[in-house]
C-alpha cells in the first residue's frame, strides 16, 4: 500500500512509542518524554581550531580567574610531545611536559612542571583563586598539589610534602564547601571521604561512607562520582543509578532518592554527565533546585567493550530530578542521539550545552566506537518535548579522555581525547593534542545590537551576601525586562564531570537608563555561602537570550 504522504506512518510511529512510554510509566512513577521533529539538526554555532597542538592530551582542565587555563594529562606513559625549557628540572628525567598553562587572551601556551603522576585526579579553587588538585595514580595517589595564578610566567606547580591524603585518591570528586574547605569523595575501591585543608585535627581523617559501597558492581560504574553543594548546606551524591542528600557535617544520610529509572549507568565507566540546573535565585517564592544527568552506558556495557570488544549502545536517556521536592521523581527524557563520555556545561543563557562523547561503547583503552561529533543544545525552560536542539558538529573525535569547559568570553573550550595506553598518532581515533572552541549561536555577529557589554561593578568586583550592587552595561538596543545577571563558577573538568560547575541568576532589583546606551541593573547578592561558596566567578549580564563577556568578580 502506498501513501502520498507520510502522515499516517508518522503519526502510527508516534502512538506506538505512546504506548511504550505508557507501559513504561505503569512500572515507574517518573515521566519519559521523547524528542520531536523539532530536534532535528541546524546550523547552530560554528566551530573554531585554536591550537593544532598544545604538545599534550587535554585530560584534566581548570579555567583559573586571570582568563588562563590550566591543561595536564598522566605521567606515567612515557614522553608527551612538548620539551621543558632546556636547562630545567626534568621530573623522574622525563624532560617533556605534562601540563601547560593556556593563555586565553593570546591564545598561547607553555610548558609546566609535573613531579608526580596526576592520572585520573580531582581539584577544586580555592577562595583565592589557587587551585587545590588531589590525588593521581602510583605514587600521585596521595599528593596534593597547588597552582596559584600570577601575572608572570614564574607560576608552576607546587606539591605540598608536609601534607597528604589520608587515603588514595584515584577517580575521586572535589566539592567546594560553603567555609571554604573543599571535601575530596571516593575514588578507587574507597570508600571514603575526607576534607582540606588538614589543620584542624578533627577533619585530619577520613570518614566512611557506605553509599560509595552500595552503588559499586562488578563493573564499578560509582567512579567520579557526582557531587552537587545544595542551598540548603547539604551535599547531593549520585553515583552508578542511586543519589542521595547527604548532612556531611554529622556524616547522616538525610535522604535516599528515588532510583533512575532504566537499565543505564550513569557513572565511570558507563560515564555520562551530570548538571546541577541555574538556581534562580527571588524574594518572593521557594528555591528551585534540579539535577540533570544525561548519557552513560546499559548494565553489562564496559564489561563487554574491555574484554569482547562489543560496543553496545550508548545510554539514549536523560533524567531530571528537583531535589528539593516533597516527593522527587525523575522527569525522563531522551536524547536525539545515544551518548557516553559527554560533557554537560552550562551556558551563560541558563541553557545547557552536552558535547563530545561516543555512541558506542564506555570510557577506558579503545573501549567505545562511533563518535558523536555534534554538539546538543538542551533548552531548560522549553516545553519538554522541543527541548533538544543539534547542532553543527566538529571535524574532531573527542572520545576517552577528552574535556569541555565555558570560557569567560562565551565560548566553550574543547580538547584531548587519547582512548590509547600511550600516545598514538594512527588508527581510527587517535591521540588528539589540539584545542579548539565551539562557539554558540549567541556569539554570532548578527545578535550584536541585543548583546551588552559590562562596564562596570559596584564596589570593586566584590559580590557580599545578601547585599545588593550595581552592574553597569551599554546597549544599542534595550528590551525592557529582558536583562539578567548570572554568576558561572569556574569548573575543573575530567572524564565528563565539572567539578564545581554552579550557575546562580540573580535576583533583579531594579534596571535604570543611564545615557542612551547605557543602563544599570541593580541585583541582590547571593543569599549565602550555601547558595554560592565563596570564591571567584564569571559575572555575565544576559539580555534576549544574548550573552555579555564575562567579569570575574569574587563572592566573600
Amino acid at each position: 500500500m502506498t501513501f502520498k504522504n507520510n502522515s499516517f506512518l508518522i503519526i502510527s510511529f508516534s502512538l506506538f512509542f505512546l504506548s511504550l512510554f505508557l507501559e513504561l510509566n505503569k512500572a515507574n512513577p517518573s515521566v519519559f518524554v521523547t524528542p520531536t521533529s523539532s530536534s532535528s539538526i541546524v546550523l547552530g554555532g560554528y566551530w573554531q581550531l585554536l591550537q593544532s597542538s598544545v604538545g599534550i592530551s587535554a585530560m584534566h582542565v581548570q579555567l583559573l580567574p586571570n582568563n588562563k587555563v590550566i591543561i595536564f594529562d598522566r605521567t606515567d606513559f612515557g614522553p608527551s610531545n612538548l620539551s621543558l625549557p632546556a636547562g630545567s628540572f626534568c621530573p623522574n628525567n622525563d624532560c617533556t611536559a605534562h601540563s601547560v598553562i593556556y593563555d586565553i587572551d593570546s591564545n598561547t601556551f607553555r610548558p609546566l612542571h609535573i613531579v608526580t603522576d596526576t592520572w585520573c585526579s580531582s581539584g577544586s579553587l580555592d577562595a583565592s583563586g589557587t587551585l587545590i588538585q588531589t590525588g593521581g595514580y602510583n605514587e600521585g595517589d596521595h599528593v596534593i598539589r597547588t597552582f596559584t595564578p600570577c601575572t608572570t610566567d614564574a607560576c608552576d606547580w607546587y606539591e605540598l610534602t608536609a601534607t597528604r591524603l589520608i587515603d588514595r585518591r584515584w577517580y575521586a570528586t572535589n566539592q567546594v564547601l560553603p567555609d571554604g574547605r573543599i571535601i575530596i569523595l571516593g575514588g578507587r575501591r574507597v570508600f571514603t571521604y575526607e576534607f582540606y585543608p588538614k589543620n584542624d585535627f578533627l577533619y585530619n581523617k577520613s570518614f566512611y561512607l557506605r553509599f560509595l559501597v552500595e552503588t559499586r558492581d562488578p563493573e564499578e560504574n560509582n567512579l567520579y562520582p557526582f557531587l552537587h553543594l545544595l542551598p540548603d548546606g547539604n551535599l547531593f551524591i549520585f553515583a552508578n543509578k542511586k543519589s542521595i542528600l547527604f548532612d556531611y557535617k554529622r556524616s547522616i544520610v538525610l535522604k535516599q532518592f528515588p532510583l533512575i529509572p532504566g537499565d543505564d549507568k550513569r557513572n565511570y565507566p558507563s560515564t555520562g554527565s551530570l548538571v546541577m540546573l541555574p538556581l534562580r535565585l527571588s524574594r518572593e517564592g521557594p528555591l528551585v533546585v534540579e539535577v540533570l544527568v544525561c548519557g552513560g552506558a546499559p548494565a553489562g556495557a564496559f564489561l563487554k567493550a574491555d574484554k569482547m570488544k562489543v560496543f553496545v549502545e550508548a545510554s539514549r536517556t536523560c533524567g531530571r530530578l528537583r531535589v528539593n521536592d516533597p516527593n522527587p521523581q525523575w522527569f525522563m527524557e531522551f536524547m536525539p542521539m545515544p551518548r557516553v563520555m559527554s560533557d554537560m556545561i552550562l551556558l551563560p543563557t541558563g541553557d545547557v550545552i552536552i558535547i563530545n562523547g561516543a555512541a558506542n561503547g564506555t570510557a577506558g583503552w579503545e573501549d567505545a566506537v562511533n563518535p558523536v561529533l555534534n554538539p546538543v543544545l538542551y533548552s531548560v525552560n522549553e516545553d519538554p518535548i522541543r527541548r533538544f536542539t543539534v547542532l553543527s558538529p566538529s571535524k574532531i573525535p573527542r572520545m576517552y579522555h577528552s574535556v569541555a569547559l565555558l570560557l569567560p568570553d562565551g565560548r566553550i573550550l574543547v580538547g584531548g581525547s587519547n582512548p590509547h595506553t600511550r600516545y598514538i598518532f594512527k588508527g581510527i581515533y587517535p591521540t588528539d593534542l589540539s584545542l579548539e572552541a565551539y562557539n554558540p549561536y549567541y556569539l554570532d555577529p548578527k545578535f550584536n545590537s541585543l548583546r551588552p557589554s559590562v562596564l562596570s561593578v559596584e564596589s570593586g568586583n566584590t559580590v557580599s551576601y545578601g547585599k545588593s550592587f550595581g552592574v553597569s552595561f551599554s546597549l544599542s538596543l534595550y528590551k525592557q525586562g529582558a536583562a539578567f545577571v548570572a554568576l558561572i563558577s569556574p569548573s575543573f573538568t575530567t572524564h565528563s564531570i565539572g567539578m564545581n560547575q554552579r550557575m546562580v541568576v540573580l535576583n533583579t532589583a531594579s534596571v535604570v537608563q543611564l545615557t542612551m546606551f547605557n543602563y544599570k541593573v541593580v541585583v541582590d547578592g547571593p543569599t549565602n555561602a550555601n547558595v554560592a561558596p565563596p570564591g571567584y566567578y564569571m559575572l555575565f549580564v544576559v539580555h534576549s537570550g544574548i550573552s555579555s563577556n564575562a567579569v570575574w568578580v569574587k563572592v566573600m
